[in-house]
């Protein structure tokens, strides 16, 4: 048997890539990282690199206790920028549109997909990223549920968190929030959402099954769950699954194919589908689909 290590230095390598990513987007336009805090939503807009580069995405795992989201204390009020890619391609960060997205949102967005291009979103619909990173996923899924829905990012990484919020200060709109918490324990009621969304972040959890079961507790019946994930064909190479910032770079962590689609039946889902190519590594991303019955 492989040994994986430990739940805390995955976690530390998570969260040190990911703040490291946010703190350098912020620090790129002149804007301290808060210290010991995750909330600066007044500040000026950070500039950037628009790259958005593959397999390095940040992490989304939970805090707090559950909140509505329709209670305006909860976050702070923010709002989207354009619109979602309608392609599918795999393997690729595949937005064809981002004018309109903040540049930072950008600088510290990766990936390997655009889940929003198959989440079927809908006017009035309310949606949750899982693991939100600068808020990218999140402003193009406003786009897709308009003024009259509501988008919540969650990150574990206060330093995303900060991100997210300081990036949606140049949009006027109100219908995306960011909060701190873990995937693994969402922090929202029950049958909150409508969809639920994700980019590269799942594979980091080294809970998965929690993940989705936490993921269909919080969807409304009816619910989908549109996901765009690393995943294996074949067995994780001993060396990079003992790794933990082989995991933290979303290759370590991933599962094979089957044990993915698996954890998510066991959840409760149905209709779970995945789409993908195969590859000469056997690692793959992936878009995966479910509903809530």
């Amino acid at each position: 048997m492989t040994q994986q290590p430990i739940e805390r230095e995955i976690r530390e390598a998570v969260v040190g890539r990911y703040a490291a990513r946010a703190r350098a987007a912020l620090e790129s336009a002149g804007v301290a990282p808060a210290a010991g805090a995750c909330c600066a939503p007044g500040d000026a807009v950070p500039a950037g690199p628009t790259k958005l580069e593959f397999f390095d995405l940040g992490a989304g795992t939970a805090l707090g206790a559950a909140c509505d989201p329709n209670d305006p204390d909860c976050a702070v009020d923010v709002a989207p920028g354009a619109s979602p890619s309608s392609s599918t391609r795999f393997g690729t960060l595949n937005y064809e549109q981002t004018e309109g997205v903040p540049a930072a949102a950008l600088a510290a967005s990766a990936g390997c997909g655009n889940p929003v291009a198959i989440a079927e979103l809908r006017p009035g619909e309310s949606v949750l990223d899982l693991g939100s990173g600068g808020g990218v996923d999140c402003f193009f899924a406003a786009h897709e549920v308009g003024a009259s829905g509501q988008v919540w990012g969650l990150d574990m990484t206060p330093e995303m968190i900060q991100l997210a919020r300081h990036n949606a200060t140049q949009v006027d709109a109100k219908n995306v929030r960011f909060r701190l918490g873990e995937i693994e324990d969402i922090p929202f009621a029950d049958a909150s959402f409508d969809a639920i969304i994700s980019n590269c972040v799942i594979n980091l959890s080294t809970d998965k099954p929690q993940v989705f079961r936490e993921a269909f507790r919080v969807l409304r019946p009816g619910g989908r769950l549109r996901v765009s994930d690393m995943v294996w064909t074949r067995e994780v190479p001993a060396a990079q699954a003992r790794d933990a910032e082989q995991w933290a770079g979303c290759i370590a962590g991933a599962l094979r194919v089957e044990d993915y689609l698996g954890a998510i039946r066991a959840a409760g889902f149905v209709d779970v589908d995945a789409r993908y190519e195969e590859t000469e590594s056997g690692l793959t991303s992936a878009y995966v689909s479910a509903t809530r019955p």
